[in-house]
C-alpha cells in the first residue's frame, strides 16, 4: 500500500478518530463479545461503493449462514449481522481479505452488542444518507475480464455491445452527477432498464447487482457514425463505418469514457501528417493505442516498443494509463508519431468500444486528445462536431452523456521507477491523507499549466484529474466546474481558497474574485511541500525545485531553486545564477531568446542572429533592459542548450527543446565544473556561464554536448548539497519540478549525490510538474497556518 494508506493505518492503530481498525486474518479481537451478543454492527468505509461491495457482502453472509442487512450510506456501508460466533469471526476477516479487487475497505466503526435484526435472511436495504458523510468518489475503470469474455461471445446477449460493464468495470467519475452513487444520480438515469437488465440489477447474486452504468443493446446507449462529408454513404453499422474510414487513412473523432479521441492509423505516415497539420499539432508526441493481444495484452505493443518489466503492471492496471516506452529500432510506426524523441506513449484499450475498434482494425491507432490544442478534452457531441470538423473526417458519437472530462493518465520511467506525468482517467480523483488535520476546508487551484485542483478538509485531500493549461475561457470554465463538482460530491464547502503567488495567472485572478479568504503560496514552496508530504517522517529537507518559471519571493522569476527546511518554513538556500531574459512570455516558445541571452550575458556573439531577423531588435532591447525579466529558471537554461546544440529555435509545445535534448544525449560527455559562490544575500549561486563555450563548440559531437550539459548540472547539484551540509541539517535531498521529469538529468543527479553520501528522492504519487502544485499548496498552507 502507498504512503497515504500507511498514514491512515498508523492513525487507526493509535486509536485516534473513533479507533479506525483494519481487520486481518489474524485480527480476531472482540470475538468473545460477539459470541455473547450474537450480533455485530460494522460501518465500513474506504473504496466500497461502485466496486460490487454490497453483493459481495450479501454472498459472503449467505455462504456463512448469517442473517441481517447491509445498506449504502453516503461514502460508506453499514452492516448488521447475526449468527454463530465462529461464522461472525470469519465474516469479519473475509470482509477485508476477500473483498472485490477494486475495493479498498476498512472498518471505521465496530459494535458487538446490538439487538438482533428483524430478518430471517440477509438482505440489501435501500441507500441512506449518513449524518456525517465520508464520501469516496470512484475513478473510471477499464473493462474487466468477465465483460471482455462476454463481449466476444456470440451467444451472449451483449455480444459486441460497446457499453458492456458490471460492478467491477466501466465508467464512474465521468458519469456521476451527485452522491451517493446510485443510478438516478448518474448520466445513465435517462436510460430505463429493460426487463432483463432490471432482473440482473435487482439480483444480489448477480455480478451486475446495482451496477449503475448497466445497459444492453435493448435499453442502453447507442453509437452514431457521422461523416463530415455528408455525401458519404453511411449504410453500414456505425462501428464498421468508423473502421472503414480508419483503414482509408482518415481521422475519426471517437467519443470515449472521459471525452473524445482523435484516431488515425498509426502506421500511415500520410494519415499522421494530415492529423498534425489539421489540429494543428506539428511536433508534440501522439499517444498510440495498441490491440490487446497475448496473455498480458502486450504482445502487439512489443512489436513496436521495448516494455520494461516494471512498466507491465502499470500499463495493464485497471487505470490503463499511457506509459512512455522506448521505441524499438525496427519499429514500423509512422515517424511522425513522436518526432525527435525516442519514446512512444503506449496504452491498451480500456473500454469495450476501444476493444472492438482495435480488434476490428487489426493494428495500432493514434489516439490523441479530441480538443482544440491546449484546452480540456471535448465531451459534448454537438460541441465536438462544431469544433473538430476541420480536424476529423468523421465522428463516432454515442448518446451517453459525459458529466465532466477526464484525460488519459500518463506515466514515464524516471530515475528507475515508473512515475506519473499527468493524473487522469482511472487514477483520479486521488485521495491522500494530510499529515495534520485542517481547521477549515480549503480548495487549491494550482498554477497556470497542467492544472489540477485539490479539495482538503479534516485530514483528507482529494486531487482532481488533469484539467489543463489555463490559457482559454473553456479551460477556466472546466476548472470552475471541477471545483464545484468536487465540493458537491464530498459534501464539503471550502472556506478558504489557495492559489499561486503569481498575480497574473488566470487561477490567481479567479481566486481574487471569489468571496473567500485567499492565501497565495509561492510556486516552488508548493513543489517542495508536495514532495515532502510523501515522507512526513523527514523533518529537514534540501529540495531542488527546478522548472520553467514561477514567481519568487523577491519578485523575480525563479526556477532553479534549492530550498531548505520543511513545509511552511522553506528557506531559499541556493539557486542558479540569474540572467536577463528578453521577450517575457514569448521566451517559453522561442528558445532562441534564452540562447541569445546567455551568450550576450558572457559577451559572446550569438551566431543565430543572421537566421532570425528580429534578433537584432531583441538584442537592443536586452541591452537596455526593455521587456526583459530576470530569471533563474532551469527550464530556460535547458531551452538555451537545446537552441545552441540542436538549433531548436522555436517550439510548438512546452518542453519540446529539452525533451529532444534529453533524447539525443549520449551516455558520456565533457564535464564542466560550475563555480558555486554566495551572492550578496547569502544565496549560493550555481554559475552556468562556463557551460556556454562547451554548448557552442561544434567540434564536439551534438550527443556529447547534450550529455555534458546534463552531467555538469547534476555535478553542480551534488556540489551544492555538499557545501550546504556544512551549515544546515539535511536528512534527505529532494528533486522536483518539471525539469526532473528528465530521466537523463534525474539519474545523473542521483548518482552524483550518492557519490557525496546523499540519498535522493523524487515524487511517486503525483507528478513533479505543475500537476502537483495544488496538493503542495494545501500541504504548505496546512503547515504554515496550523494551530
Amino acid at each position: 500500500m502507498g504512503w497515504w494508506y500507511s498514514g491512515i493505518r498508523a492513525r487507526c492503530e493509535a486509536g485516534i478518530d473513533r479507533r479506525l481498525t483494519r481487520m486481518t486474518a489474524s485480527g480476531s479481537g472482540g470475538l468473545e463479545q460477539v459470541a455473547a451478543s450474537g450480533g455485530l454492527r460494522l460501518v465500513v468505509t474506504g473504496q466500497v461503493q461502485a466496486v460490487g461491495f454490497r453483493p459481495f457482502v450479501y454472498r459472503l453472509a449467505q455462504e456463512l449462514g448469517l442473517t441481517g442487512w447491509i445498506r449504502n450510506r453516503t461514502g460508506s456501508v453499514e452492516i448488521v449481522v447475526t449468527g454463530p460466533a465462529d461464522a461472525l469471526a470469519r465474516f469479519e476477516r473475509d470482509l477485508i481479505d476477500r473483498a472485490p479487487p477494486l475495493a479498498k475497505p476498512f472498518i471505521e466503526l465496530r459494535e458487538a452488542e446490538i439487538a438482533e435484526p428483524d430478518s430471517e435472511d440477509f438482505v440489501i436495504l435501500d441507500s441512506e444518507s449518513g449524518d456525517k458523510p465520508r464520501v469516496f468518489v470512484p475513478p473510471d475503470f477499464y473493462m474487466c475480464r468477465d465483460c471482455a469474455d462476454e463481449l466476444l461471445a456470440p451467444t451472449d446477449r451483449r455480444y459486441r455491445y460497446p457499453f458492456i460493464n458490471c460492478t467491477q468495470c466501466g465508467p464512474r467519475y465521468t458519469l456521476i452527477r451527485s452522491m451517493p452513487y446510485d443510478r438516478a444520480n448518474t448520466t445513465m438515469a435517462e436510460f430505463p432498464l429493460c426487463e432483463a437488465c432490471s432482473a440482473e440489477y435487482s439480483d444480489p447474486a448477480d455480478r451486475r447487482f446495482h451496477a449503475e452504468p448497466l445497459a444492453c443493446p435493448e435499453c442502453g446507449p447507442q453509437l452514431q457514425y457521422a461523416p463530415v462529408d455528408t455525401a458519404e454513404t453511411t449504410e453500414t453499422a456505425p462501428l464498421d463505418a468508423a473502421v472503414r474510414a480508419l483503414r482509408a487513412g482518415k481521422t475519426v473523432a471517437v467519443k470515449g469514457v472521459g471525452g473524445y479521441h482523435l484516431l488515425c492509423d498509426a502506421s500511415n505516415q500520410a494519415a499522421v501528417a494530415r492529423l498534425r497539420q489539421r489540429k494543428p499539432r506539428p511536433d508534440k508526441p501522439l499517444a498510440v493505442m495498441f490491440p490487446s493481444t497475448g496473455e498480458d495484452g502486450l504482445d502487439a505493443a512489443r512489436r513496436y516498443v521495448d516494455i520494461p518489466d516494471d512498466a507491465v503492471p502499470v500499463v495493464t492496471s485497471p487505470a490503463r494509463p499511457i506509459v512512455l516506452m522506448p521505441r524499438r529500432r525496427d519499429c514500423s510506426l509512422a515517424e511522425g508519431i513522436a518526432p525527435g524523441l525516442g519514446e512512444i506513449g503506449t496504452f491498451l484499450p480500456y473500454s469495450p468500444l476501444h476493444q472492438l475498434l482495435l480488434d476490428d482494425f487489426g493494428g495500432p491507432l493514434v489516439a490523441t486528445s479530441g480538443n482544440v490544442t491546449g484546452e480540456p478534452v471535448l465531451t459534448d457531441n454537438d460541441e465536438a462536431t462544431q469544433r473538430l470538423s476541420r480536424v476529423a473526417d468523421a465522428f463516432l458519437h454515442h448518446n451517453r452523456p459525459i458529466a465532466r472530462p477526464a484525460e488519459d493518465a500518463v506515466f514515464r520511467r524516471v530515475a528507475n521507477a515508473i512515475r506519473p506525468i499527468r493524473p487522469g482517467r482511472g487514477g483520479a480523483p486521488l485521495e491522500l491523507q494530510l499529515p495534520q488535520s485542517l481547521d477549515n476546508p480549503v480548495i487549491a487551484l494550482g498554477g497556470h499549466l497542467k492544472n489540477t485542483i485539490a479539495l482538503a478538509w479534516d485530514d483528507r485531500v482529494v486531487i482532481s484529474p488533469h484539467v489543463g493549461d489555463m490559457d482559454s475561457p473553456r479551460a477556466l470554465s472546466i476548472l470552475r466546474q471541477v471545483a464545484s463538482d468536487t465540493q458537491e460530491f464530498y459534501g464539503v464547502r471550502a472556506e478558504r481558497i489557495l492559489c499561486d503567488a503569481h498575480p497574473g495567472y488566470a487561477t490567481s485572478r479567479w481566486a481574487r474574485a471569489q468571496e473567500l479568504p485567499m492565501h497565495s503560496i509561492l510556486h516552488h514552496h508548493a513543489h517542495a511541500s508536495a514532495l515532502a508530504a510523501e515522507h512526513p517522517e523527514i523533518d529537514q529537507w534540501l529540495v531542488f525545485t527546478w522548472d520553467g518559471v514561477g514567481m519568487g519571493a523577491d519578485g523575480s522569476l525563479w526556477g532553479g531553486e534549492t530550498l531548505h527546511g520543511r513545509p511552511g518554513s522553506w528557506q531559499r538556500a541556493a539557486s542558479l545564477k540569474s540572467f536577463l531574459l528578453p521577450g517575457g512570455d514569448l521566451a517559453g516558445r522561442e528558445p532562441w531568446r534564452s540562447a541569445a541571452a546567455i551568450c550576450w550575458e558572457i559577451g559572446q556573439t550569438w551566431t543565430g542572429e543572421a537566421d532570425l531577423p528580429d534578433a537584432v531588435l531583441v538584442r537592443q532591447a536586452w541591452m537596455r533592459g526593455l521587456n526583459c525579466n530576470e530569471t533563474s529558471a532551469a527550464g530556460r537554461l535547458f531551452d538555451a542548450a537545446a537552441s545552441l546544440i540542436l538549433n531548436v529555435h522555436r517550439t510548438s509545445f512546452e518542453g519540446q527543446g529539452p525533451m529532444q535534448l534529453e533524447a539525443i544525449a549520449a551516455e558520456d560527455g565533457p564535464l564542466v565544473e560550475l563555480p558555486l559562490e554566495p551572492d550578496n544575500f547569502g544565496i549560493l549561486r550555481i554559475d552556468w556561464r562556463p557551460l556556454v563555450p562547451m554548448l557552442t563548440d561544434t567540434s564536439i559531437p551534438v550527443a556529447e554536448r547534450a550529455a555534458g550539459f546534463h552531467l555538469s548540472l547534476a555535478d553542480a547539484i551534488a556540489g551544492v548539497a555538499d557545501l550546504l551540509r556544512e551549515t544546515r541539517t539535511i536528512e534527505c535531498v529532494g528533486l522536483t519540478g518539471g525539469v526532473f521529469q528528465n530521466d537523463r538529468l534525474a539519474r545523473a543527479t542521483i548518482d552524483a549525490l550518492a557519490a557525496q553520501g546523499f540519498a535522493a528522492t523524487l515524487p511517486v504519487r503525483l507528478p513533479s510538474n505543475d500537476a502537483g502544485l495544488s496538493f503542495g499548496q494545501v500541504i504548505d498552507y496546512a503547515a504554515h497556518y496550523r494551530s
